[in-house]
C-alpha cells in the first residue's frame, strides 16, 4: 500500500466499454428502478450469474468487471437484446409517467419535498442502511418515485457504511467495517457547470469541513448523500461520514450537524429550495435550525418570526417509543459546537439550549433532538396508531395542560415498497390473476387486492413451496460458508448440506437484536421447544438472523445463548442462525418463511416493517399486540400472542407469553399447516394466506403510507408555509407578534362564569345550553376561543376521550368581560362530564396548539379543572 504521504498519487477513472447496442444496460444499472423491477434484474443475472453473486448484486461492478467477451457475445444474444430493449422502455415510461399529484390535485402547483434521513436501504449492495429505519427511507423514495412525487432524499455516505457481522466459535458477534467502493456503486459526484464537484462547508467547532455531494437515482427521486471524506478535511473530520452510528455522542453530533445544516446548504449550493422538510427521525433535526438561519438572513427578522415560516413547513416523524432511543447531548457539548451558531439564529445560548429541553428553565437538562424536532415542526407523527398513543404519552410534558390524546401528534403507520419485497414468482402470479398495471399502478386500491380469491389455491401454494425450497438451499450454502470461515470441524460443515428441510413448517425471527426485542423467548421451554422441533410427522425448523449493536453487550449477549442452546438442542438441522443479516438476507426470509415470529414487549416496538414483508408473501404473522400488529391483527390473518396486556414485572410477561406462544404453535399454527387434503395442499392455511394478501398489502404498503403523508402532512404544511410566507412573509411576522402579545396577557384572563342546567338528566340528543363569562384583558374576542371539553366520565372523574366544541361570542358586557354561549349535543346514554378552556383563536391559530397558551375554568378549587357531571338518560329512562 503506497501512502499519499509518501508520493503524489494522481487519480483517473478507468469505466466499462460497453457496445452501443448495450448502453441502456448501463443506465439500468445506474438507476436503482432496477432493485424493484425482477425483469430489469434478470438481465444482470443472465450476464453472469456467478460474477452477479460475488458482486453482491451490484450491477455497475458487474459490468465493470464483466469481460470483454461476455459483452460482444451479449450484441449477438437476439433474446438478451429484445428484454433489454423492452425492461429500458418500462424505464424510461416510469420516468415520463404523469405524476399521481398531478392528477389528484392538479391545483397544487409545483412544490418540492426534501425527505430527510440518517440512513437508506435501498439495495444491498449499498451498504448505507442498518435496518427498519433505513429500509423505511428507502420504501419511502421508492413509492415516492412511483407515484411521480416531487420529492428528493438527503442523506450521508457512510465510507464504511454499517458493520458487517460474524460469530466466534463461542457465538459472540465480531464486526468488522469494510470500504465501500464508490467509483462501483450507483453513485455520480455532483458538479456544477463548469465540471467542478460542488462543494459546501459548515463550522464543526473551530474548524471548517467541506462536505462533498453525490448523486443516487431513484427511478425519478433523486437522493443526495454527503461525504466529508475529502482530501481538504483533516483526518478527524474525514471521519464524520465513516461509520453508521458508529463512535461516541461526539461523532453523533458532528454527523446530525453535517446531515441538518449541511444537507440545507447543498441543496442551496444545488439551487433546490425545498417548500417542506420531512425530518425522518430526529437525527436530522439541525436543518430546523440552518432554515431558520436562512429566513433571517434574507428577511433581517428576528428568531420567532422566522421560525414560524420555517417551522410552518418542517415535518417531524418520531421512531422511537422510549425516551432512552433519543439522541441528547449535553450543555457543554452543545456550547461547543453552537457557541458561534446560535448568535446567528439572534439567540443567547440559554435561549438556544432551551430550544431542545422539556423544561426550558432546567440549566443541567441535556439537549434533545426530538424536543428540538417537535418545537421546530408543526406536524408531527408515530409511526403506527399504537406508536401515536405512546408517542401522545412520552411528549405530553411539553404541552401542559392539554389532555394527553389531545397532545399534537399524529400517527401515520409504516409501509412498505410491494415490489421490493413480493417474490418474482408471486408477482407473475398477480400479474396473471390481478392484472399488472392494476394492482402495481395502485397498490392501495382494496377493490385490486379482491381478485386474488380468484388465485388457484395450488397455485399460490406451488409458488410458496419453490420460494421455501430456494430458501433452504440457499441458507445451506450460507450456513456451510459461515461455519468454514469459523474454522469448524470437517463433520459439522457436512452436517450443514442437510440443515433444515425444504417441506418443514418454517419459522422466520429475524431483527435487530436489542433486549426488548426478546429474541430468545421461543427457547425460554428449551424441553417443550425440542418436542417440536423434532417431531417426526409434524416438526418445525427456525431460520434466524439479526445485529446486535457494537456497543450492546446484552444485544450480544443473546445471540450468543441462541448459538449456544441451538448447539445443546442439536440444533444445527433444525436451529440456524444466519450472519450479516442485511437486505439480501431478509428477502430470502420473508419470502420464504412459513410462519413470521415477532416477540417484544408491547409498546416498545414503533411500528415494526419485517412482518408486513413478510405478509405481502402470504407469510403468516404470529406477534405481540404491537406496532403495526395492533391494528392489524384479524383472527383470520395470523395469531396475537396475548391480548395486549402489559406487564411491571418482565419475568413473569416472559413466561406468560412464551407458555401462550408454546400454546399457538402446539394447538393450532403446526397443526394448520400440516392439515392436508388429498393433493397435498394446506387448504385452510392456503385461505389464510389469501386473506392475508388481500387484506393486508393494501393497507400496509408504503404507496399508501406516502400517499397518507401527502393528504396529511405535506399539502398541509404547503398551504400553510405558503399562507404565512406570502407578502414577504408578512403573515409570519404576524403571528409571532400575537404570541408574544398573548404570552404577556394570557395570566390576566379568567374564566368568570360557567352557567348550564345539570341538575336532571337529559336526554340522548337533547340539547345542553352553556354560557361562559370569561375576562379577556387586553385580548379581543377574535383572538380567543372559549371550548367546551365534553366526554364520558369514568369513576375517578376523569373525562376519557373527550372532544371539544367551540361557543359563539355573544355579547360585551359593560364592565369588559364577554359572554360565549352555545349547546352541545350528547348521543349516548351515561354519566358525561364537561369542562370549560380558553385557548388562542383566529385563522392562524386554526388546528394549532401553542404550549402555555390553555386556561382550564378552576371554578373555586385550588388545584385540577372544573369538571360538571351530566347524566344522559338511556331510551326507556
Amino acid at each position: 500500500m503506497l501512502s499519499p504521504d509518501l508520493a503524489k498519487i494522481r487519480s483517473f477513472e478507468v469505466v466499462p466499454q460497453l457496445p452501443d447496442t448495450l448502453r441502456p444496460l448501463a443506465a439500468i444499472a445506474h438507476n436503482l428502478w432496477w432493485t424493484w423491477h425482477p425483469e430489469a434484474v434478470e438481465l444482470f443475472v443472465r450476464v453472469d450469474r456467478d460474477l452477479w453473486q460475488k458482486c453482491n448484486h451490484n450491477p455497475v461492478m458487474l459490468l465493470g468487471h464483466c469481460p470483454q467477451e461476455r459483452l460482444n457475445e451479449l450484441c449477438d444474444d437476439d433474446g438478451f437484446l429484445t428484454a433489454l430493449h423492452r425492461t429500458f422502455q418500462n424505464m424510461q415510461r416510469h420516468l415520463t409517467r404523469t405524476p399521481w399529484i398531478k392528477r389528484r390535485h392538479p391545483d397544487v402547483g409545483d412544490f418540492t419535498v426534501a425527505y430527510f434521513c440518517a440512513e437508506f436501504g435501498l439495495t444491498e449492495c449499498l451498504q448505507i442502511y442498518s435496518g427498519g429505519l433505513g429500509c423505511l427511507a428507502g420504501d419511502h423514495l421508492k413509492s415516492a418515485a412511483a407515484l411521480g412525487l416531487p420529492l428528493i432524499g438527503v442523506g450521508l455516505l457512510y465510507r464504511r457504511g454499517y458493520f458487517q457481522q460474524y460469530l466466534n466459535a463461542d457465538g459472540w458477534q465480531q464486526e468488522y467495517y469494510p470500504d465501500l467502493d464508490f467509483a462501483n456503486l450507483s453513485l455520480d459526484l455532483v458538479k456544477d457547470q463548469s465540471g467542478e464537484p460542488v462543494r459546501v462547508d459548515v463550522q464543526i467547532a473551530d474548524r471548517q469541513v467541506q462536505i462533498g455531494i453525490w448523486k443516487v437515482q431513484v427511478g425519478r427521486v433523486d437522493l443526495f448523500l454527503l461525504d466529508t471524506n475529502l482530501p481538504e478535511n483533516d483526518e478527524t473530520d474525514r471521519a464524520i461520514t465513516g461509520q453508521l452510528y458508529g463512535g461516541d455522542m461526539e461523532t453523533r453530533i458532528t454527523q446530525e450537524i453535517v446531515l441538518g445544516i449541511g444537507g440545507v446548504r447543498a441543496l442551496v449550493a444545488m439551487g433546490i429550495d425545498p417548500d417542506i422538510c420531512h425530518m425522518n427521525e430526529g437525527h436530522s433535526a439541525f436543518l430546523a435550525l440552518e432554515r431558520v438561519r436562512y429566513i433571517i438572513e434574507a428577511h433581517d427578522l428576528e428568531f420567532d418570526a422566522a421560525r414560524e415560516q420555517a417551522a410552518a413547513s418542517n415535518i417531524f416523524t418520531t421512531h422511537t417509543p422510549v425516551p432512552a432511543g433519543i439522541d441528547r447531548f449535553a450543555p457543554e457539548i452543545m456550547d461547543r459546537y453552537f457557541g458561534d451558531y446560535c448568535s446567528l439564529l439572534r439567540l443567547d445560548m440559554n435561549r438556544f439550549l432551551a430550544l431542545g429541553r422539556e423544561r426550558a428553565g432546567d440549566e443541567d437538562e441535556f439537549f434533545s433532538m426530538a424536543v428540538l424536532a417537535i418545537g421546530m415542526s408543526k406536524l408531527v407523527n408515530g409511526v403506527s396508531r399504537l406508536h401515536g398513543v405512546v408517542s401522545r404519552s412520552m411528549w405530553c410534558n411539553l404541552w401542559p395542560g392539554v389532555p394527553e390524546q389531545d397532545v399534537p401528534i399524529g400517527s401515520v403507520t409504516n409501509g412498505v415498497h410491494a415490489r421490493s419485497w413480493m417474490s418474482g414468482g408471486l408477482i407473475n402470479l398477480l400479474d396473471r390473476y390481478l392484472g399488472a398495471a392494476r394492482w402495481q399502478n395502485d397498490p392501495a386500491d382494496q377493490t385490486v387486492w379482491q381478485s386474488i380469491t380468484e388465485v388457484p389455491d395450488d397455485e399460490l401454494w406451488r409458488v410458496h413451496e419453490l420460494r421455501r425450497q430456494r430458501l433452504v438451499l440457499w441458507t445451506r450454502r450460507r450456513l456451510r460458508e459461515q461455519l468454514e470461515a469459523r474454522g469448524a470441524d470437517p463433520e459439522q460443515i457436512r452436517d450443514a448440506a442437510d440443515a433444515l428441510d425444504p417441506s418443514t413448517l418454517t419459522i422466520g425471527f429475524a431483527r435487530r437484536f436489542a433486549t426488548y426485542k426478546r429474541g430468545t423467548l421461543i427457547f425460554r421451554d428449551t424441553e417443550r421447544l425440542l418436542g417440536m422441533l423434532s417431531n417426526r410427522e409434524r416438526p418445525i425448523q427456525i431460520i434466524i438472523a439479526g445485529k446486535a449493536h457494537p456497543m450492546d453487550a446484552s444485544g450480544k449477549e443473546l445471540i450468543r445463548k441462541i448459538i449456544q442452546t441451538g448447539r445443546s438442542l442439536d440444533g444445527v438441522r433444525r436451529i440456524v442462525f444466519l450472519e450479516n443479516y442485511d437486505i439480501n438476507v431478509a428477502r430470502y426470509l420473508v419470502q420464504g418463511c412459513d410462519l413470521w415470529l415477532n416477540t417484544p414487549r408491547r409498546g416498545m416496538e414503533a411500528s415494526g416493517t419485517s412482518g408486513m414483508k413478510a405478509a405481502l408473501n402470504g407469510v403468516l404473522n404470529c406477534s405481540v399486540l404491537d406496532g403495526w400488529w395492533d391494528e392489524a391483527y384479524a383472527n383470520d390473518l395470523g395469531w396475537a400472542i396475548g391480548r395486549g396486556e402489559t406487564y411491571s414485572n418482565h419475568d413473569l410477561e416472559d413466561e406468560v407469553e412464551s407458555h401462550s406462544l408454546y400454546d399457538l404453535l402446539e394447538q393450532q399454527i403446526i397443526p394448520l399447516f400440516y392439515l392436508r387434503d388429498e393433493h397435498r395442499v394446506p387448504r385452510q392455511w392456503v385461505a389464510r394466506m389469501k386473506q392475508c394478501i388481500s387484506t393486508l398489502a393494501p393497507k400496509f404498503n408504503a404507496t399508501r403510507m406516502v400517499q397518507q403523508y401527502v393528504e396529511q402532512y405535506y399539502l398541509p404544511a404547503l398551504r400553510r408555509s405558503r399562507m404565512l410566507g406570502a407578502d414577504n412573509l408578512e403573515k409570519a411576522i404576524a403571528l409571532a407578534r400575537q404570541k408574544d402579545r398573548m404570552r404577556a396577557a394570557w395570566s390576566s384572563l379568567k374564566i368568570d362564569e360557567v352557567h348550564a342546567d345539570t341538575r336532571l338528566p337529559l336526554g340522548i340528543q337533547q340539547k345542553l345550553d352553556i354560557r361562559v363569562t370569561a375576562t379577556l384583558g387586553e385580548l379581543d374576542p377574535a383572538e380567543v376561543k372559549v371550548q367546551v371539553y365534553v366526554g364520558k366520565l369514568d369513576n375517578d372523574g376523569y373525562i376519557r376521550d373527550g372532544q371539544a366544541f367551540e361557543l359563539p361570542h355573544v355579547d360585551r358586557r359593560p364592565e369588559g368581560s364577554h359572554d360565549f354561549q352555545g349547546s352541545i349535543e350528547i348521543r349516548t346514554s351515561g354519566r358525561h362530564g364537561f369542562a370549560v378552556r380558553l385557548v388562542p383563536g383566529g385563522e392562524m391559530f386554526d388546528g394549532t396548539t401553542v404550549p402555555g397558551l390553555i386556561l382550564w375554568d378552576r371554578g373555586e378549587q385550588t388545584t385540577g379543572t372544573r369538571t360538571h357531571a351530566v347524566e344522559v338518560a338511556g331510551a326507556n329512562a
